[in-house]
């Protein structure tokens, strides 16, 4: 028992920094939690005596005229990237797969897994530049070709459209990976023996290839619905503006608009607290489903 302990002690070390930086920014910061259910002021400071006003902040938020219109963004924003986000990876991983010439395989992860390391800013900036209604590079295509300019980033029916795409673009490289790795996993006997029973390479992907990647996916999908309040607020509040809040405003903006230009604390605090509940109900919710249905376990 000493000997191992003294063996894993490198790893319990290598994890302590990932640790320390949980603790300090993820588990402290929830004594915070409290301003929800205060009339919170600054000046008395988190642990001054402030006023207890019970759930008078939650009541104010769900009698805001245009909180419905906020959580139908969110909600929509972020199931439709949590959709592509893991159909579009699932494809890409499968045609990569079948790419024989090694270099090319490598070239295509490379290229296609760039843009994750790119923050929001940098590409909304860039973005802005190539969506934009007059010279940008995709108006400019449309017009080429008979059509008439799109404002993709002023417009409220293309904003939504513009978010989950780009969004899609982004970070599907990431997921790309992750399911090549469980893709080399599959024993490639099972490939060989689909060969000699005559099924072609379609064959082989339904019954061999997608049923390997099974846990994986489940894992994924698990994941991802904990996110399901969370359309993405680095995208958002670096590329929307006052004409498409009606369709493009999402929970995270609004806490921030409420928050840090508004002043009100309370009423911030209790937008996040509430979305956090409903995200750790349904990861649970859908943790039980595949340990149900999929006969999956994390623990």
């Amino acid at each position: 028992m000493k000997h191992r302990r003294k063996r894993e002690l490198p790893l319990h070390l290598m994890i302590l920094p990932s640790m320390i930086l949980l603790l300090c920014f993820s588990y402290l910061p929830m004594g915070g939690i409290i301003i929800a259910f205060q009339k919170f002021i600054p000046a008395k400071g988190l642990f001054g005596k402030q006023k207890w006003i019970g759930f008078d902040n939650f009541i104010y938020l769900f009698q805001l005229p245009n909180f419905v219109s906020v959580l139908w963004n969110t909600l929509f924003i972020a199931i439709m990237k949590i959709i592509l986000g893991l159909l579009i990876p699932i494809v890409v991983a499968i045609l990569i797969n079948e790419v024989k010439n090694s270099g090319l395989k490598r070239s295509i992860q490379t290229a296609i897994y760039l843009p994750h390391f790119l923050s929001w800013v940098v590409l909304g900036g860039i973005f802005i530049d190539i969506l934009a209604p007059g010279d940008g590079l995709i108006n400019q295509i449309i017009k080429a070709f008979g059509g008439q300019p799109i404002f993709f980033l002023g417009d409220n029916k293309w904003f939504p459209l513009t978010l989950i795409v780009t969004e899609s673009w982004k970070s599907f490289g990431y997921g790309t990976i992750v399911y090549l790795a469980a893709i080399t996993g599959i024993d490639l006997s099972l490939y060989e023996a689909a060969q000699v029973d005559g099924a072609n390479r379609w064959n082989q992907i339904w019954h061999i290839t997608l049923p390997g990647m099974r846990m994986v996916i489940v894992l994924l999908m698990v994941l991802s619905l904990g996110n399901v309040l969370n359309a993405g607020f680095d995208q958002v509040f670096n590329l929307y503006s006052p004409p498409v809040y009606a369709s493009g405003d999402i929970i995270d903006t609004f806490v921030y608009r409420i928050g840090m230009l508004e002043a009100q604390f309370g009423v911030a605090t209790a937008v996040g607290l509430f979305k956090s509940v409903i995200s750790l109900t349904l990861i649970s919710v859908s943790y039980w489903f595949a340990y149900k249905f999929a006969d999956y376990q994390l623990f």
